[in-house]
């Protein structure tokens, strides 16, 4: 079988060059994607991931199959994966509760606690506020760098897009327009008479639903779910990332980075573009 390995670094904190890459593999040749940033080596040889990342501690690994990396399909995690914090976190701030609010977020992200009953927890505690925050929390909420150029490229390339999130869809629509996703779907909080209720109402958008949104979407699509992408940094992104044909732990929680198929610990969000065989020279 015929693979191909990606080999991504953050041009910004530290750079990657041909000859590191030989001096990590031996003699081989390096297709470049990005100067200094990303280069593909394609191999029939099996290769120790683990003892890569130690000769290239800077550097994130792709190693998959080379005849199918190009993806259709494009399911995203939203929070500290879109965007770069936690949207419910930065909602809570106005209620003074931002530090109380992100500790439970940290455990929901990293598995020790469940989703559904942190997510409950967490909306509970800003019963009584002014729906009016919503909009200002929104005016904090920032796209991670590539987001625009991941979503653009991929679209123009024929393949759907969608943004799947434990979040509210007070946000994902918005983040969803702002980015050009086809698709979003989240969370909703109840809100009567311009105030939060401290409740959500159901269905709640969880792990599960993520892995039902990803099977569903592909079938829609006319695809399988070896043919999308998942990304995310949560717990509950796993299930889609570990079926997904390209799932990738983003910046992701400790136990998640653990499971994973593939990891983005150093690279932006273009990092998925390079790990389909995107140039730089390709992006939208």
């Amino acid at each position: 079988m015929s693979y191909v390995l990606t080999l991504i670094a953050n041009p910004d904190k530290q750079q990657i060059t041909p000859k590191e890459i030989s001096q990590a593999l031996g003699n081989v040749d390096p297709v470049c994607l990005s100067d200094f940033e990303a280069y593909d080596v394609f191999t029939d040889d099996v290769i120790n991931i683990a003892e890569l990342k130690e000769k290239l501690p800077h550097v994130d690994v792709i190693l998959q199959n080379a005849g199918t990396r190009k993806k259709k399909l494009l399911i995203a995690d939203m929070d500290s994966t879109i965007v770069t914090g936690e949207t419910l976190d930065d909602l809570a701030e106005f209620a003074g509760l931002k530090k109380e609010v992100a500790v439970i977020t940290t455990r929901a992200m990293n598995g020790e606690i469940q989703f559904r009953d942190a997510l409950r927890e967490r909306v509970a505690m800003l019963k009584g506020l002014s729906s009016n925050f919503l909009e200002e929390a929104m005016k904090m909420v920032h796209l991670t760098p590539g987001a625009k150029e991941l979503v653009a490229t991929m679209k123009a390339n024929g393949a759907y897009c969608a943004l799947v999130s434990g979040g509210f869809t007070f946000f994902t629509s918005r983040v969803a327009e702002k980015v050009g996703f086809d698709f979003n779907a989240g969370n909703n909080m109840e809100i009567v008479d311009g105030v939060l209720t401290g409740n959500v109402l159901d269905p709640i958008v969880t792990k599960d639903s993520k892995l039902d949104y990803l099977r569903s979407l592909s079938a829609e699509q006319g695809i399988t779910t070896e043919d999308a992408v998942a990304v995310g940094d949560g717990a509950n992104d796993l299930p889609m990332v570990l079926e997904a044909g390209l799932g990738i732990a983003f910046h992701a929680k400790p136990s998640v980075v653990a499971r994973a198929k593939h990891t983005i610990q150093h690279g932006n969000l273009t990092a998925l573009l390079f790990a389909q065989g995107y140039s730089k020279s390709e992006f939208q």
